[in-house]
């Protein structure tokens, strides 16, 4: 059975490694909202860009420290591309 501590550093890693891909995630679409026409709208995506890359750097000093906890710098396993999901409209109601 694993220690206390290896179980730790392992869901430490996989928190991590689950807030660089919803960070990737978000920046994504604020990259998206700066392409709209409408000015409000851009505005809000360069604001979230701005969040997100402060975000992204407390990231960073997250996986030094775990690297420092685990001597294995970086993600243990390399970060598999995420796989976009297909959005599926809700049906329609009928109509009375």
């Amino acid at each position: 059975m694993e220690s206390k501590e290896q179980l730790l550093m392992e869901l430490l890693g996989l928190t991590a490694r689950s807030l660089t891909h919803l960070t990737a995630s978000v920046t994504t679409m604020s990259f998206e909202l700066l392409r709209s026409e409408d000015e409000v709208t851009r505005a809000a995506g360069r604001h979230m860009v701005d969040r997100m890359a402060t975000i992204s750097a407390g990231l960073d000093e997250h996986w030094r420290l775990i690297g420092e906890l685990t001597g294995v710098h970086g993600p243990h396993e390399p970060i598999e591309p995420l796989k976009a999901i297909p959005l599926h409209m809700p049906p329609r109601l009928p109509s009375n």
